[in-house]
């Protein structure tokens, strides 16, 4: 490798709440000889990071703008309340969005919902951060309505969530620069859609060799593979006379002498 030359590398973005763990692991197992680096990138400004080329792929929150980026959608993830653990609402399992009409619900700046109108009252300012957001509801300032990754990301001992309906959904998708599709992100890919190795568009382990078995000889001609044709098991010739005669010392030819 020259000096001008870069080894490969994937760096893969993600937006809080997304857990890559287990796509991490299968790439390192495929493709140990090429490293994978993670990105941590708010989710507003995970598309400005694909297009500028600060990441190869990443795991983002739809919309995309498909202009010029391509996004497989892969999940959709339950929306939740971050509630008080003494909050009356903690005492069930789901909760309607009709619930909060009356409760104070924290907007923060990098909500990922897109609401069109935030269920309950809106408070007298908006928290910079969904984390901000978090502390305020500590505080017993408020609700907050957000997807259930993040109120995991975010969890306090003091907090707790419950499943919240009819309330707009967050899902998550896996974003690229569309004129960026190099083999490694066909890799990735490949990994996210639960392809195996051996499949069509999977990278293939180089093929390893087998050390071939030595070639049979064949006998030579007129030999066989067994006991010597026409030898005694003491290795003399065979006599031709038959078997049980009395001359067993007599000489081929000689006429045995007759008694007088």
């Amino acid at each position: 490798m020259t000096g001008s030359e870069v080894p490969p590398a994937f760096r893969l973005a993600y937006v809080p709440g997304v857990t890559p763990t287990k796509w991490v692991r299968i790439w390192n197992e495929r493709l140990p000889d090429i490293p994978l680096t993670l990105v941590a990138v708010p989710a507003a400004d995970a598309f400005e990071l694909l297009r500028g080329g600060g990441a190869d792929a990443g795991f983002v929150r739809l919309p995309v703008d498909r202009t010029d980026l391509s996004a497989i959608p892969l999940y959709t993830e339950t929306t939740v309340v971050v509630i008080p653990k003494d909050h009356a609402m903690a005492a069930v399992e789901e909760v309607p969005a009709e619930e909060l009409a009356d409760e104070i619900v924290l907007h923060p700046l990098d909500d990922t919902l897109g609401w069109e109108r935030p269920p309950g009252q809106p408070a007298f300012e908006r928290p910079a951060t969904t984390a901000d957001a978090v502390e305020l509801v500590a505080a017993g300032i408020g609700l907050l309505v957000v997807p259930q990754s993040l109120a995991r990301l975010h969890h306090r001992k003091d907090l707790t969530y419950r499943t919240l309906t009819g309330t707009p959904q967050s899902r998550v998708a896996l974003s690229w620069p569309e004129d960026r599709t190099t083999d490694l992100v066909e890799d990735f890919i490949g990994i996210v859609r639960g392809r195996t190795v051996n499949s069509s568009r999977g990278r293939k382990p180089a093929p390893q060799s087998k050390a071939k078995a030595p070639a049979k000889r064949k006998p030579a001609p007129g030999k066989s593979g067994g006991k010597p044709v026409g030898k005694s098991p003491r290795g003399g010739a065979k006599s031709g006379g038959s078997k049980g005669s009395g001359n067993k010392g007599a000489k081929p030819g000689n006429k045995p002498r007759r008694r007088p």
